[in-house]
């Protein structure tokens, strides 16, 4: 079903690993007809194999990446298109590094417990994020402030209720 209302919105799906950002942004994408990017895919080498050996990120790690995702809303953006990243996007000022390259970009913040996200991460397959980077992404997971453009929500939600409530925000709805 496609909402072209936000066919040009850039969007972020944002949150630790486990909380289902693929998964919600792809849903969000296909709801929207807009294109879905894994912001994984979008990751250098270097940055995927050190996360894999169980190594946090630094911030001059992430940098380039977080340019490299802005980048790629904004690119689409300027074309008249939309386009649904899942970024974890984890302090401010990694999204705004992200809006300096797409400044209208609307961000889908992912929430939920420890407990939740481990068991999450521990029952997937296939993934180079270790769970043990869990608690180090938590400790510097800035949920999104009130001035920034978007919405929080639990990522226990059915798929369904987190992209009606995703849109919904989108249109200035709660």
């Amino acid at each position: 079903m496609s909402d072209s209302l936000h066919a040009t919105v850039p969007i972020i799906v944002m949150g630790v690993s486990g909380a289902g950002k693929s998964t919600i942004g792809l849903a969000l994408a296909n709801h929207l007809g807009v294109a879905f990017v894994d912001g994984d895919d979008l990751h250098p080498e270097t940055n995927i194999t050190k996360m894999a050996a169980g190594i946090p990120l630094t911030d001059k790690d992430r940098a380039p990446w977080l340019d490299l995702v802005g980048h790629e809303l904004g690119k689409a953006h300027s074309v008249g298109k939309g386009m649904v990243i899942a970024c974890s996007a984890l302090k401010q000022e990694y999204r705004d590094r992200i809006r300096a390259g797409a400044p209208t970009t609307f961000f889908v913040e992912l929430d939920g417990t420890r407990d939740e996200l481990l068991g999450r991460m521990t029952s997937r397959e296939g993934h180079f994020m270790p769970s043990s980077l869990l608690d180090s992404q938590l400790a510097i997971l800035e949920p999104l402030a009130l001035v920034e453009n978007g919405i929080r929500l639990s990522c226990m939600l059915p798929v369904e209720d987190l992209v009606r409530k995703a849109t919904n925000a989108l249109s200035g709805g709660n």
